[in-house]
């Protein structure tokens, strides 16, 4: 994921250069490139729809509270923004959210539903290793509506893109997908990654941006971006709301502390065929948040 995140950036940079190559006459005195690298601060919460092999019903497994994964964590944090023609913007950013816990008793039977074609079965005391492996990338594009000498204000249009895995190692029932639960899930096997499901969300999104110098090199950013989408079989909403200071502490660089609230939920409508009958199975749901601080280094060139 760290690739293609900076092999887009090499390409807005080529992208920039040809546009500068065909339109000399263009004024790009404002033109500019703002790299911040920084961390964040992840306050998590994370949850997957199950099925119960006793009443057949779905219910919610949390990633923390169950299988502990880690609930705290300090993370990576990457955004390039390009400023052209005074109002305009393009901005790309990057997080990942990467983590892996060992479950010594699972304290409930539950059933994962339609993997390559097949259930499988996690029964009370299993010893069981999770693997949940989140990238979200943000790219879209900014128009100021309203500018002044110490502010800007404008909306913004643009794409955030979740790729979801999961992976789960352990004591784990084999299901056949035709037969009665009672008999269902009798087959028991110990391999490594008996589950391993990929899941790529990419969710459009609208919003609005501001900033305010309020003391010469002191400026208040802030920005809220939302969508929600239902189509054919997919459900999905995002919230992504930021509260940040900017000090300028000499030419060209800047130190960027900040709060951010992020929100995805999506759900998937899985079905498969039985007996040449399109049956619906469940539905494969994901839902994320994190909130708490960022900090970052920026450079404008």
């Amino acid at each position: 994921m760290i690739r293609s995140f900076f092999c887009i950036v090499l390409l807005i940079f080529g992208t920039r250069a040809a546009l500068a190559e065909t339109d000399l006459s263009t004024d790009s005195s404002t033109d500019n490139y703002t790299l911040d690298i920084g961390i964040f601060y992840a306050n998590s919460d994370s949850n997957f729809i199950a099925t119960s092999p006793k009443t057949g019903g779905t219910f919610p497994i949390d990633f923390e509270d169950e299988l502990l994964l880690a609930e705290e964590q300090y993370l990576p944090y990457f955004e390039f923004t390009f400023s052209f023609n005074q109002r305009h913007s393009i901005y790309i950013d990057w997080k990942s959210l990467d983590r892996k816990a060992d479950t010594e008793t699972v304290s409930q039977d539950f059933i994962l539903e339609d993997i390559d074609g097949k259930d499988y079965l996690i029964e009370t005391g299993s010893k069981l290793s999770t693997e949940l492996n989140i990238d979200i990338l943000r790219i879209g594009y900014g128009y100021d509506i309203w500018q002044g000498t110490h502010y800007a204000v404008g909306v913004s249009v643009g794409l955030h893109a979740m790729f979801i895995e999961t992976a789960f190692k352990g004591t784990i029932g084999i299901c056949v997908p035709d037969s009665s639960l009672s008999s269902l899930c009798t087959n028991t096997v110990a391999t490594p990654e008996v589950v391993d499901e990929t899941l790529t969300a990419p969710l459009p999104d609208i919003g609005v941006y501001g900033s305010y110098e309020f003391y010469p090199g002191w400026t208040f950013d802030a920005h809220a971006q939302y969508f929600a989408l239902k189509y054919d079989d997919v459900d999905g909403s995002l919230v992504d709301v930021r509260l940040g200071v900017e000090a300028k502490f000499c030419d060209n660089w800047s130190l960027k502390l900040a709060y951010n609230y992020y929100d995805v939920d999506v759900t998937i409508k899985k079905t498969r065929n039985v007996g040449n009958i399109e049956q619906r199975t469940f539905d494969y749901n994901i839902n994320y948040s994190f909130t708490g601080p960022m900090f970052a280094v920026s450079y404008v060139f």
